[in-house]
Formats: C-alpha cells, structure tokens, sequence
C-alpha cells in the first residue's frame, strides 16, 4: 500500500532534504522516525531535492508499506511520527495513494519563495535576506519577464548536478511587496516596501537554481546590470557570467502541484 505525506519543514538544521551519510537531512529524519513507528525500514520518496538550509511547506513524499500492512488509525499516526520526529519536521497529513502516484515524477510544477528585507530587521533574520542595497523593483521584474517560457537554465545551475537535460518551463516569476505580521500587527516601524518576496513557478527546477536566480535578479535591481541582461544569459549557458547565490535560509518550496494527489483513488 502507498501512502503520501504532507510535511512541512524548517531547513535550518538540516543539510538539505536528501539523505546523506553521516549528516542530518530531512529525508534521513521522516525515514528514522517511519522507521521506529513501524518496526521495520521504510524509504521515502519527496517531490524533489532542497538544499542545506532551504525550507519547505505543504511539501509532499511518498512510502509504500509491505502488503497486508497498513496504517489503520491516522490520527494516531500522526500524532506518534511528530512526537518522535525533530522539531523542525510536522506531518500534516497522511493518506493513502495510487500505486502509480509518485511524489517527484506525477508533480505538474513546484512553486518557491524567496524573502527579502531592506532594513535591519531583529525578526527577520532567520528567513529573509538582509540586502541593504537599494533596488530597483520595475527593472527586477522587468529582467525576470525574460526567464518565462521553456529555457536551457544551464546559467542557473550548479555544477556537479546529475540532470540529464538543463532545459525547464517558467510559467511565473515576479517580485512584489509585502508586510510580514510583526509589522502589521505589532507596529514594528517599516513599511511594505521594506519587505521584498519573489515568486517562481516551474515545471522543474535545478540545482541551486532557485537562489541563482535571485541573486542574478539583485544584481539588475542594484543598477549594476540591465534587465536585458537576463536574456543573454539564458542564451550564453554560462553559470560564471551571472549572478551569485543568495543565501538558502530566506528560501522556501512553497507550493506542488499535482492533477491528483492521491493518485487515483
């Protein structure tokens, strides 16, 4: 039997979600705490791969039980895997699934979020970048517009991936304004143009992509580059010539989307 579950995760602590020896990572904890619950060793399987110290919500995985087994009492379940998980990692949800559902290969497109302030910010550094230059957010976007569409993003990637193809599908890339709870509920002294966020959704995204592109995004925003520049960067493949990666901590894999989560059932 397959199971899905719906997790959501502060990537602080971990070095990113792939399991790895002699680390902690997001995969490796879900696997040890399915592990200790059910007496026997269960793999999982995520939507995709999150680097050290990016976070995660409503991120989905899969893990299939031995037939005859299943998980009767879902509620209980939920309530024994937190209780043993870190407390970086909560399972929202668990259901049962298809047996062809698979959480990376059936996901239609991922969506991130990167988070940025630019004033020093006590409550914001631990998922918000502190840029302090000045940035220009028309021209930002006007060099983000140029990433929509079906690209090699091999100028985005970080070497030493094992794709097979660098070439994915921008369907949305925009900065915006926002005004985080600490300063609309409790009058901390900014303003909405003080908080930056950018939105990006793809079929598939590479590695360290993301952060990539964020920092090449800044570099437009600061008046060092033009926002034409992005399209020549799509155009050369050269990972050196753009911008360099932003830090993962104000990073966040917000949102999969699937045609059927539960995989037919």
């Amino acid at each position: 039997m397959r199971y899905t579950l719906r997790i959501s995760y502060n990537g602080s602590d971990f070095y990113g979600w792939q399991r790895q020896p002699g680390t902690r990572t997001v995969q490796g904890e879900i696997e040890r705490a399915l592990s200790i619950f059910l007496g026997n060793e269960i793999p999982v399987t995520g939507a995709g791969r999150t680097d050290t110290g990016v976070n995660a919500v409503n991120y989905l995985a899969h893990f299939d039980l031995p037939d005859g087994c299943s998980l009767n009492d879902a509620k209980n379940f939920l309530y024994k895997i937190n209780a043993i998980l870190p407390k970086g990692i909560t399972v929202h949800e668990v259901r049962e699934a298809g047996p062809d559902f698979h959480a990376r290969f059936s996901a239609l497109s991922r969506e991130y979020h990167y988070f940025i302030h630019r004033k020093k910010d006590p409550f914001m550094e631990n998922f918000s970048w502190y840029c302090r230059y000045p940035l220009d957010l028309e021209k930002m976007n006007a060099a983000a517009r140029n990433l929509l569409g079906r690209h090699d993003f091999s100028c985005f990637e970080k070497k030493g991936g094992n794709n097979l193809t660098s070439i994915c599908t921008i369907s949305e890339a925009v900065w915006e304004t926002w005004l985080p709870p600490h300063v609309s509920v409790l009058g901390y002294p900014c303003g909405r143009e003080d908080f930056l966020m950018f939105r990006i959704r793809a079929d598939r995204f590479l590695r360290n992509m993301v952060r990539a592109i964020v920092g090449t995004l800044v570099e437009v925003g600061r008046g060092r580059r033009s926002p034409e520049w992005t399209a020549g960067l799509l155009r050369d493949g050269d990972r050196s010539a753009a911008g360099e990666s932003v830090p993962g901590n104000a990073l966040f894999l917000s949102r999969i989307e699937y045609a059927d989560e539960n995989g037919g059932l």
